[in-house]
Order: C-alpha cells, then structure tokens, then sequence
C-alpha cells in the first residue's frame, strides 16, 4: 500500500470520531457500514471499542448482570471514543452519552465484558454507562444527557430484570476497590433514579 492510500485511511478513522451524526452515515456508505451495526439499545450508534479493550463473552449466559455502573468521562465525546479504540489504552465501557444532545454510542456489547469498573467482578457482572463531562463541571450534566442516561438504564434494566434503585445503579466511586471519584459530587442520583423510574 503507497503512503497516500496509508494517509487517507488515517484520515477517515481520524474523522469518524469527530464527524457529526449525518456525517458519520455519509462518509461510511458501504456494504460494510461502521455505524449501522446492531446495537444492543435500538437508538445508540455503533462506536466500537477495540477488542483488545474488552472480554468477549456470553453474558448473561457467561454471568449474571445485575448492576449498571455510572461514570463521566474527563473527557470530550470524541477524545473517549479515541481512547475505547486504542488497544493500548485497556479501557472501554458499554455506552457512552453526549453531554450537548444526549447522544447515545454503544462501544461494547453487552453480551461482552466491558473493562470500565477497575474490578473484575464488577466488570462482569455490569453494564458501564460514561457520560461526557468532568466531575468539577455540572454544566456537562444537562438535561438531555440525564434524560437519555435514563432511558438507556432503565431499558438495561428492564432486559435483565435489575431493580431501578441506588442499590443496583451504582457510581464508579461506590465500585469496591474504586480509586476514581466518579459521577462526583454534582451527579444528582435523585433526579436521575427519578428519571428512570419515570422511562
């Protein structure tokens, strides 16, 4: 391959995790379209992480999933995307949420075990939801990021018979073990456990 067919191909990944929504489809028709995968939640788009940054598994066949795990990112959207695809970073969570308009991206399926909650057990065991923002900047938590987090957990919820309360939604920072301080101290758990009762 010459080095202006490398270039462009660079290019194109490059631009795939920056491109807006309408973009993405453009610049991936094709027969093997990136973002037009099925996903696990009908209205997510397709952003997978690297399978160098998951376990592929069976779940719940494999294990039982029983907690959704919150976090925030500190981080851009389209930075978190970069790091799920980089085999060398070993992260990745289940779903992402975009802080401006409550976009939803899957980067691993949820039969898969995402590497999100520092704990095995937990990883295992959960479906890790990271929301775009910083945890020292609550203006990262809108309205239209709660109200898709919400609906994306409770439909998680619903398919594997989770119950809607603090004991099971659960911040990154309550994970045993846990050496992040996310969602933090601006998350507000009672509008959002409010809010997915109410999906």
């Amino acid at each position: 391959m010459d080095r202006r067919s490398l270039l462009r191909g660079a290019a194109a990944t490059a631009a795939a995790t920056v491109l807006p929504p309408s973009a993405d489809a453009r610049a991936h028709d094709g027969p093997a379209p990136l973002f037009k995968a099925g996903t696990d939640y009908p209205s997510a788009r397709w952003l997978p992480a690297s399978s160098s940054n998951l376990t592929a598994s069976s779940r719940p066949s494999s294990y039982r999933v029983d907690r959704v795990v919150i976090h925030v990112t500190q981080e851009t959207f389209a930075d978190t995307v970069a790091i799920f695809r980089n085999p060398a970073r070993k992260v990745s969570a289940h779903y992402l949420v975009r802080s401006s308009d409550g976009e939803v991206a899957q980067c691993v399926r949820e039969r898969d075990v995402g590497w999100h909650a520092g704990n095995w057990t937990y990883n295992t065991r959960s479906v890790g939801i990271e929301h775009e923002g910083w945890v020292d900047r609550p203006e990262y938590f809108t309205d239209a990021l709660y109200e898709a987090s919400a609906a994306l957990t409770a439909a998680i919820c619903d398919r594997y018979g989770i119950p809607r309360d603090r004991a099971h939604i659960i911040g990154h920072n309550e994970v045993p073990g846990a050496t992040h301080s996310d969602p933090g101290p601006h998350w507000d758990w009672t509008r959002y456990i409010r809010l997915v009762n109410f999906a």
